[in-house]
């Protein structure tokens, strides 16, 4: 048998229940194929990018499922019948993985600073800046069309 990996987003103003009760249907379509789901994640009520079938939010569901190509195929059927499901998509994988998926896992990322925080505090001073080449020193010195600072140049030829 094949493994795949399967995500459905369920429509917004479904319950938790539902959700779950749906993922219980789906376990039931694969065990009539010969399949099973070895691992189900609720990942919750999630805002979506765009909207998809008049949704702005929809119950994210995984699914890690073993079974044949026949069972897989009759739950995607299933599944575009469904009208409380507005997506779903199912993958083929080379290996289950079976720990929490990184939707589930804790955000190991550190704490950022606050505004004036550690995020300016690796920059120099205004006096301390590296030399940034033709930004600075003096600007207008090496442009022609420019008067050098200080000198007053006519606006028009004949005229002071």
């Amino acid at each position: 048998m094949a493994l795949y990996e399967c995500v459905l987003i369920a429509r917004q103003d479904i319950s938790n229940a539902q959700v779950d009760t749906m993922g219980d249907e789906v376990s039931a379509i694969l065990s009539e194929g010969g399949g099973s789901v070895s691992k189900r994640e609720y990942w919750g009520l999630r805002t979506l990018n765009f909207r998809i079938k008049k949704n702005r939010k929809g119950h994210y569901l995984l699914l890690n499922i073993d079974a044949p190509a026949p069972a897989v195929h009759e739950l995607d059927r299933r599944l575009r019948l469904n009208e409380d499901v507005i997506r779903h998509m199912t993958v083929k994988v080379e290996e289950l993985e079976e720990a929490p998926s990184a939707m589930m896992q804790k955000n190991d990322r550190p704490e950022r600073g606050g505004r004036r925080g550690d995020r300016f505090g690796d920059r120099p001073e205004r006096g301390d800046r590296p030399d940034r080449g033709d930004r600075g020193g003096d600007r207008g010195a090496d442009r022609g069309d420019r008067a050098p600072r200080g000198e007053r140049r006519p606006l028009r030829e004949g005229a002071e």
